[in-house]
């Protein structure tokens, strides 16, 4: 019989040679990040240069007097705000498609993925004229909002997906028990789907906080979020690579934090309902 550490040892080489190509323009990014801006600009780059922190400096104001707390602080109460209603209303909806299936439920599903059909910049013009008319340009709470209703129908699918594989019986014992609606969802659909849930509030939180534009459209001065911000780093001057580099790595820092947080939960919501 053959071995099969010897059948599958080139796939393992694939499968590596696939991770580094993945993780090799981060990695670029970073190095470049911590050169100075002439090394950073030579061409071929140089990768022995001289290592210096001046570009992060630069990034969180030294030189220049520019905060880049308040976007960050905006992304985040976005992001944040906008996980977190889509959960809220997405639970009860998957919970509806997948549990208590109401009539032409696939129709149901259909509408919520059309709505993902549409090209946003084709949205975008109503969208600016309604937050003009109604005072809410330049208002973090207007892209919290947005972001919600961008990632529902996203979060709906997925976490009927998962709710649909929570044993049915449960449910029916905490139902014998006098448990209600609120409370089957809270103690005993919530604590059984959360690797769903943890792996559809980690991609949505991904959604909202890289988006851009709407970001750069809708707002100015007060509710600029991070991608708007890093935008600022091109100018007229030219573009400064390091500092570009600096201020991507900095924002890229959150999404990375939580998605290595929540990698298992990740994985394992992702995988949820899977032919093992």
């Amino acid at each position: 019989m053959r071995n099969p550490r010897r059948v599958w040892r080139p796939w393992g080489a694939v499968a590596w040679l696939a991770g580094v190509l993945f993780v090799l323009p981060a990695a670029w990014m970073v190095l470049t990040a911590l050169h100075s801006e002439p090394d950073a600009a030579t061409n071929p780059p140089s990768v022995a240069a001289p290592l210096t922190l001046q570009g992060y400096a630069e990034f969180f104001g030294a030189g220049t007097g520019v905060s880049p707390w308040p976007p960050l602080i905006n992304s985040a109460t976005a992001s944040v705000g906008s996980t977190v209603l889509v959960l809220l209303l997405a639970i009860p909806a998957a919970y509806a498609l997948a549990i208590k299936p109401v009539r032409k439920w696939t129709d149901v599903l259909f509408f919520f993925l059309s709505t993902k059909m549409l090209p946003m910049v084709a949205g975008l013009l109503p969208v600016y004229l309604f937050a003009q008319y109604t005072g809410l340009l330049d208002n973090i709470s207007l892209l919290a909002v947005l972001y919600t209703s961008m990632n529902l129908p996203i979060a709906v699918w997925l976490m009927r997906s998962f709710l649909a594989e929570v044993p049915k019986e449960i449910m029916e014992s905490a139902a014998l028990d006098g448990a209600g609606l609120l409370t089957t969802l809270r103690r005993v659909v919530a604590p059984v789907a959360a690797p769903g849930i943890a792996a559809t509030a980690l991609i949505c939180f991904i959604f909202s906080w890289n988006e851009l534009l709407f970001a750069r459209v809708l707002t100015g001065v007060v509710a600029g979020t991070a991608p708007v911000f890093l935008t600022g780093f091109v100018t007229s001057q030219g573009l400064f690579l390091a500092k570009v580099c600096a201020a991507a790595t900095v924002i890229s820092l959150p999404v990375l934090v939580a998605g290595f947080a929540a990698q298992d939960k990740l994985v394992q919501g992702l995988s949820l309902g899977a032919v093992k």
